[in-house]
């Protein structure tokens, strides 16, 4: 094993530790809590406001100004890492003192102070994770990062509760700020070289804000595929336990079956959906993992509307969890791509709201069609929105091509922000510079 290889190795491991510790807090406080929040007299209302905490997911396009404006000298992206998550974890650590969710008001501004900076220190782990990787390693931080956030799903929605159960309302929220605490120390290891080289091969491009984002070569495909590609598969895993409930399926049993089971193969379909775009390239993938959602969709419709029982359900459920973690791990990881070298942090967090808000806009549509058309028009209206996204990756093949080839085909070179600085030509007007996918030459 060489040292390029042991060196992306513990980086990939670091940045999956984040993923995991920043991820875990807001769906333990959003969608573990609340269990908790009932057995102690909650109303079905302050518990629906309670999720009012989770708005900041909303707002990274705005918090990423900041990040990127003001420079911690040489570790730029690394520092606001580390103060982010020290104060999420000081934070969670003052909830952890509360005597329990008896004052609500107090807990949903801590809560929402939460969300906010675990949505803030994400931007900067983020773009340090863009700035340090080279373009081959990519893709697979975009698997690893799908594979933590089904992992903090499966702990944040179960484990905790678990703990909190056996020693208290505190040990959740101790046992999350030492993980962040320990997180915080390990972004020290890692060199973070400071900006060098020309401004740019086109600077209009670097100094137009979000104008320059969408005219990087491709962009405006790729964000309509960034809107769309992932929140009909994400409605239908978000509605999955109320139709099992519906259908007369035992509540522990759905828990263990969706939150667990599901989870688990959600986890593992992103690192092998990770390692197939790769192998594939964008180009390919693309098509390949939206038809899959697609095929997901239309199987877990036609159990429902044939009343195919348990068997079916479970079925469905399993090709939804394998087709959820496939697309989120490929778009997770394009995201990388789609950033300009001085603008990683503003281009991440405009891609991370644009994700957020049709994936918090599509269930509600979904909610709608469940109470008029009932399950079977939901699920149908799902699938046939995702038939849609389909056509739309088979039409976006060729501009996605571009972006990244396979690994292993081709004698492109893989190029990065650490090391030397490397050119190559990836298509007509299209250029890596100082190892960023290009820019379009002037």
């Amino acid at each position: 094993m060489t040292v390029t290889f042991l060196r992306m190795l513990g980086y990939q491991a670091l940045f999956g530790w984040l993923h995991l510790v920043l991820a875990l807090p807001s769906i333990y406080l959003l969608l573990g809590l609340p269990l908790v929040m009932r057995e102690q007299g909650w109303s079905g209302t302050d518990i629906g406001l309670f999720q009012l905490a989770g708005l900041p997911a909303v707002l990274k396009f705005l918090l990423a100004a900041p990040v990127e404006r003001w420079r911690f000298g040489s570790g730029h992206y690394r520092g606001w890492a580390m103060l982010l998550s020290l104060l999420l974890a000081v934070t969670l650590a003052v909830i952890g003192w509360m005597e329990g969710p008896g004052s609500r008001g107090g807990l949903f501004a801590l809560a929402f102070l939460a969300g906010l900076l675990a949505t803030w220190a994400d931007i900067p782990a983020n773009a340090l994770a863009i700035k340090l990787l080279p373009e081959s390693e990519r893709l697979r931080a975009g698997a690893i990062r799908s594979a933590a956030l089904f992992l903090a799903a499966i702990l944040g929605g179960g484990v905790m509760l678990v703990v909190h159960g056996r020693w208290g309302w505190s040990a959740p929220f101790l046992l999350m700020a030492a993980a962040l605490v320990v997180g915080a120390v390990l972004l020290a290891v890692p060199g973070e070289a400071p900006e060098t080289g020309r401004k740019s091969a086109a600077a209009s491009m670097e100094e137009g804000g979000w104008r320059g984002y969408f005219a990087q070569p491709g962009a405006k495909r790729w964000t309509c595929l960034l809107l769309t590609a992932f929140p009909f598969i994400g409605a239908a895993w978000l509605y999955l336990k109320p139709l099992m409930l519906d259908l007369g399926m035992p509540a522990e049993q759905v828990a263990w079956l969706v939150g667990v089971g599901g989870g688990t193969l959600g986890a593992l379909a992103s690192v092998m959906g990770g390692r197939m775009a790769r192998y594939l390239g964008p180009g390919r993938a693309m098509p390949l993992f939206t038809g899959f959602c697609l095929c997901a969709l239309a199987v877990l419709t036609t159990m429902v509307w044939r009343g195919a029982g348990t068997i079916g359900l479970l079925l469905g459920t399993a090709l939804v969890a394998v087709a959820m973690g496939a697309i989120s791990s490929l778009l997770f990881g394009l995201m990388m791509y789609f950033t300009r070298p001085r603008r990683r942090a503003v281009d991440y967090g405009l891609q991370a709201s644009l994700f957020v808000m049709t994936r918090l806009s599509v269930p509600v549509a979904a909610g709608v069609l469940l109470d008029r058309l009932g399950h079977d028009g939901m699920l149908l209206g799902l699938t046939l929105a995702a038939l849609g996204v389909w056509g739309l990756a088979v039409s976006s093949r060729r501009i996605l091509a571009r972006v990244a080839k396979p690994v292993g085909r081709g004698d492109a070179t893989q190029g990065s922000d650490v090391g030397a600085v490397s050119r190559q030509v990836m298509a007509p007007g299209v250029a890596s510079i100082s190892g960023e996918r290009g820019y379009q030459a002037k």
